[in-house]
């Protein structure tokens, strides 16, 4: 099992796919990296060389920003955002959709599970 960036990469999937499970690592990220280390997208986890494993750990350890900085980054923009009191700091901190999209309906993921409010009594 291949180890970059403290994670471990499953072994069974192509090395482009296997990339993404890293935090910060995106498809087209993937693709570059391969670029630049000279490896086949194609190709396994499983049959790489330790020399390639060790060529692609280099090359992310020095140009991305992965995993626990990564996170620790956004959650940092994120606080960055609800300390200043700006808009999108306010929908952060009350759980609402950020980016413009409706919260009539359609908020359910960012809202959590209805809340049911009882109806008045004639």
């Amino acid at each position: 099992m291949a180890r970059i960036a403290g994670v471990n990469i499953p072994t069974q999937k192509r090395v482009e796919v296997a990339l993404t499970y890293i935090f910060g690592i995106g498809l087209s990220s993937s693709r570059r990296i391969l670029e630049k280390a000279k490896v086949s997208p194609e190709v396994r986890v499983k049959d790489l060389s330790d020399a390639e494993v060790d060529n692609i750990r280099g090359i992310i350890d020095t140009d991305y920003t992965v995993e626990g900085d990564m996170r620790r980054e956004v959650t940092m923009s994120i606080k960055r955002l609800t300390d200043l009191g700006c808009y999108r700091g306010l929908r952060h901190r009350k759980g609402l959709p950020v980016r413009g999209q409706r919260s009539k309906t359609n908020a359910r993921t960012r809202k959590g599970p209805r809340r049911t409010v009882a109806g008045k009594k004639k």
